[in-house]
């Protein structure tokens, strides 16, 4: 007797289909393998911050390094050098920011380089260099918030309405009844 394996027309067509299907899920899949990095901005090396010791002037770092990305005028004034690194695994996803660093090169009165920092994410926030928005202490209240704490709308509209034994004037329209 011998032991011959027989292929039935439904195993082959099963065979078939499967191996179809594997080459579908593969190709659509392959698809999604779209990461993206981006790196932008400055990227500071070793030998370009070994041109900019302290002691250098303001002209010094300009030509060593570059423009800077931003600049600050509070109490002297320090060049910003900022780099970032964004990922996404897929295409439609929000780029996210892997990496930052903030290379801080800060004068003296005098325009003389006194010292440098490089900050990193682990640092602080990560602050948001496009839309040069900056967060103020405080918070905002609404209209509505602010009658009901005694704030500076309430003090308008105890003038618009007037209040009781207030003297008849223009700035209290309510009390020339």
């Amino acid at each position: 007797m011998s032991l011959k394996k027989r292929y039935f027309k439904s195993d082959k067509k099963f065979l078939s289909n499967a191996a179809i299907a594997i080459m579908i899920a593969s190709a659509g899949l392959s698809g999604c393998q779209t990461g993206t990095v981006l790196n932008g901005g400055y990227v500071a090396d070793e030998q370009s911050l070994n041109l900019v010791p302290e002691g250098s002037s303001r002209e010094q770092v300009l030509l060593s390094l570059g423009t800077p990305s931003t600049t600050a005028t509070f109490d002297g004034e320090v060049f910003y050098y900022i780099s970032q690194r964004r990922e996404r695994s897929v295409a439609f996803q929000k780029l996210k920011v892997v990496d930052q660093s903030v290379l801080a090169i800060y004068f003296d009165k005098d325009g003389v380089v006194a010292r440098r920092a490089n900050y990193t994410l682990q640092d602080g926030k990560v602050f948001d260099t496009v839309t040069r928005v900056t967060p103020t202490g405080g918070k905002d209240l609404t209209f509505l918030q602010q009658l009901l704490s005694g704030g500076s709308a309430a003090n308008m509209a105890k003038g618009l309405f007037g209040t009781a034994g207030a003297p008849a004037s223009p700035q209290n329209p309510g009390s020339l009844r």
